[in-house]
């Protein structure tokens, strides 16, 4: 780690008395565990009631966690975005921590941080956090910090390729917003003047903010009722469990080493590929992953910092693979160990650009499930289409009022050992995150669906199928810009243990006037005329097993269903197709 990255790992500053051993009996111990569950859960519903922006109500681009005094994750609502609360609200946590110290931080103040050498992903990615005391009414000794990281819909910066995290918008490094319980006006001036939705962006922020004034206070009641000596032991326990419990499931597994590698068509920059090379290596009741071979850190905007990038993607995928079922919490990750050398598209310097760090995440994740599909073939799914598919379109109305609607496609996961794959969903690194409704959409943004439709033939064969992707269709009506980050077209969804990869995505332009299609994988800011056609195609997923091997009733199923067309069933499946659409098999 270089002297620009944080040190920002989680520290013991408390006092000797929270160390008391003392037990406490299961049924206390469970009310704790999901009464902290049940909070972060409830201030996510009502951030979703209470949120300015589509994309906190609908798409759901934010997460809640409450943290020990230390900084360590204790809790997270179950369907918060994964790359958020894997570490983002503890990283924050700790850094206003090392910056305050605990004497600094009192109860009413309220801190924000988006520091890429903090966060270490793009600025619009904004942890909001404040203190919880031992009493509702802030009496008493602090004991922890509830947080809320909230994708901020705008913070200025370019909108189109950027060359370094200064062009990205403002950056706040552990600011207090709040002293005390009183507003500090002149940050929330800065904020709200280096914003082209300023509206939207400070409705948002109170939303944030009464999440974690009404998170905190619900903790705080539950601290009341039960006692800080036992709260504070039953963290201790819930921590321990956790812990406990990745153990066994590893202990489980293959000890062995185990290396798979794919590319990103580019860093949307330059033309070259991007190698995804992991290392994930399982030995007693630990997992190392080693991110030693993944590319270099990029010139285009799809880099992360060390704990915003290589330790959030090592934990995504870890949940996956190891305890998909177990709350998370900083006990959980424990047996979790990384090895990842600085100035990696994982662990870039602070002052790379950020705009685009998720592009790369999906495969990450996907590429450590695939290195273990040898070790664990009944838990190794197919690829997924594993890329953001990411739609943006922005420019001013007649009337000069800005707009900025982002839309995101859903495509296809791969199969399993049971059954055919999912879809489409959003990749793995999004979570419970959704489409926004077509008809919200266009009341915002200046375009028209005409239609959106599962792609035939999209997903990997297999003798159980890939997930599909979709196919969407926009007219647009005014001028305006298009920004577009699809990816894995040279690389689609692989298949495992005999399935064959799905089809990729692509993004067409079809110019009204003179019919011309372009392809726009990766444009930035490029000018779209009102009246043109844009068609976002998404990728499937991979396939499980041999195709030979698939129930032909299973084929005559999708056939009928409209999942695969006759020719892909010939080709795919080796049946024969009659006249009447009747599959039998045979060449």
């Amino acid at each position: 780690m270089d002297g620009n990255e944080m040190n920002i790992q989680p520290t013991r500053n408390k006092p000797e008395s929270r160390d008391a051993q003392g037990t406490i009996d299961p049924i206390t111990l469970e009310v704790i565990r999901y009464g902290l569950i049940s909070t972060t859960n409830q201030i996510d519903a009502n951030i979703k009631r209470t949120a300015f922006s589509p994309y906190i109500y609908e798409y759901n681009d934010f997460a809640v966690g409450m943290t020990d005094i230390d900084g360590r994750l204790v809790a997270q609502c179950t369907g918060g975005m994964p790359p958020f609360v894997a570490d983002s609200v503890g990283t924050a946590v700790r850094d206003g921590l090392k910056i305050y110290g605990l004497d600094r931080l009192h109860y009413g103040d309220v801190v924000v941080c988006n520091h890429a050498a903090v966060q270490g992903q793009h600025l619009n990615n904004t942890v909001m956090y404040t203190p919880i005391a031992e009493h509702a009414d802030g009496s008493g000794r602090l004991i922890g910090f509830f947080a809320i990281n909230v994708h901020w819909i705008d913070i200025g910066g370019t909108m189109n390729n950027s060359h370094d995290i200064f062009m990205e918008g403002l950056q706040l490094r552990s600011v207090k917003m709040w002293s005390k319980g009183e507003p500090i006006e002149e940050v929330y001036r800065i904020i709200e003047n280096n914003s082209r939705l300023p509206t939207e962006l400070m409705g948002d922020i109170q939303a944030q903010l009464a999440g974690c004034f009404l998170g905190r206070d619900l903790i705080a009641n539950l601290v009341e009722k039960y006692g800080t000596a036992t709260f504070e032991r039953a963290i201790e326990i819930i921590l321990d469990q956790a812990e406990a419990a990745a153990r066994q499931h590893i202990r489980n597994l293959p000890d062995g080493e185990y290396v798979h590698e794919t590319w990103l068509d580019n860093d949307g920059v330059g033309d070259t590929p991007i190698p995804i090379k992991v290392k994930v290596i399982i030995k007693d009741d630990e997992i190392t992953v080693d991110y030693t071979g993944i590319a270099e850190q990029a010139k285009g905007s799809i880099n992360s910092g060390y704990h915003g990038g290589g330790l959030t993607t090592a934990r995504v995928a870890f949940r996956y693979l190891v305890a998909p079922d177990e709350p998370a919490n900083e006990g959980l990750f424990r047996p979790l160990k990384l090895i990842l050398p600085m100035g990696k598209i994982v662990s870039a310097d602070p002052t790379a650009p950020m705009a685009n760090y998720p592009m790369p995440f999906p495969t990450i994740i996907d590429a450590v499930i695939k290195a273990l599909e040898k070790a664990l073939p009944e838990r190794v799914t197919g690829g997924h289409f594993a890329t953001h598919s990411g739609f943006r379109l922005f420019g001013r109305r007649a009337n000069g009022r800005p707009f900025n609607g982002h839309d995101s496609g859903h495509g296809g996961w791969g199969a399993c050992y049971n059954h055919d794959g999912a879809g489409p969903f959003r990749t793995m690194a999004h979570g419970d995150t959704r489409l926004i409704p077509i008809e919200l959409q266009e009341r915002l943004v200046p375009f028209r669906v005409e239609s959106i439709a599962l792609r035939p033939d999209s997903g990997g064969a297999g003798k159980f199928r890939g997930g599909l992707g979709f196919e969407k269709r926009y007219r647009i009506l005014e001028d305006c810009q298009l920004q577009t980050n699809l990816d894995r077209t040279n690389h689609p969804a692989w298949g495992v243990l005999g399935g064959k990869e799905a089809r990729p995505g692509n993004v067409l332009v079809i110019d009204e006037k003179t019919g011309t299609k372009t392809q726009k994988n990766k444009a930035h800011g490029e000018p779209i005329a009102a009246g043109s056609i844009v068609i976002l195609e998404t990728g499937g997923g991979g396939g499980y097993g041999p195709p030979a091997e698939r129930d032909v009733a299973l084929v005559q199923r999708d056939l009928d269903e409209g999942y695969i067309t006759a020719e892909g069933a010939k080709k795919d499946y080796g049946v024969t197709v009659d006249d009447k659409g009747r599959v039998t098999r045979g060449a």
